[in-house]
């Protein structure tokens, strides 16, 4: 991945502040546990769900069963956002990360991603691969996996309030 171009928003930060470098807001993504997901319903109304995601070579993926209501909205629409951070005011790093969210299918990819998900989460989620997705450990159900490549990253620093953007 290409260094991004990075600047600090001195209209949405105090004057002390400095801008994140894209290596602290990328294993800020690296180590987030949960993640949000906002995509489109049809009608235009937003959605939002939790889940959980992994970086992994410039990009994140997450799944969902192709029922779910995310699923649904990426087949009209493949604009996302996901957000993750610290609900602290004093403390933390919030991101944002805007892109599009590509179907992975490639098995070796996911064979690749499989292992990521189950190292990251101590075996806690466990895929197997299956036909261009995935499905839990032992279990049925098709499993969909998206990628997604950041255009464009937000870094929210609190305590010295700070924003960074992040344009690829």
């Amino acid at each position: 991945m290409k260094q991004p171009v990075t600047e600090l928003d001195a209209r949405f930060s105090e004057q002390s502040a400095v801008a994140t470098d894209w290596e602290e807001t990328r294993r800020a993504l690296e180590r987030a546990e949960m993640f949000w997901i906002s995509t489109v319903r049809a009608d235009g109304r937003p959605h939002v769900t939790p889940l959980v995601a992994v970086w992994l070579e410039d990009a994140i993926y997450f799944a969902t069963g192709p029922g779910e209501q995310k699923a649904v909205n990426l087949r009209a629409n493949k604009n996302v956002t996901l957000t993750t951070g610290c609900s602290e005011w004093e403390r933390g790093l919030d991101v944002v990360v805007e892109g599009e969210a590509v179907q992975v299918t490639d098995n070796s990819v996911l064979e690749h991603l499989a292992e990521t998900w189950a190292t990251k989460w101590d075996g806690r989620w466990h895929y197997d691969v299956h036909d261009g997705g995935f499905r839990h450990g032992g279990g049925s159900g098709e499993i969909l996996v998206f990628s997604v490549k950041p255009v464009k990253v937000l870094s929210f620093t609190k305590g010295t309030f700070g924003q960074t953007r992040h344009r690829f």
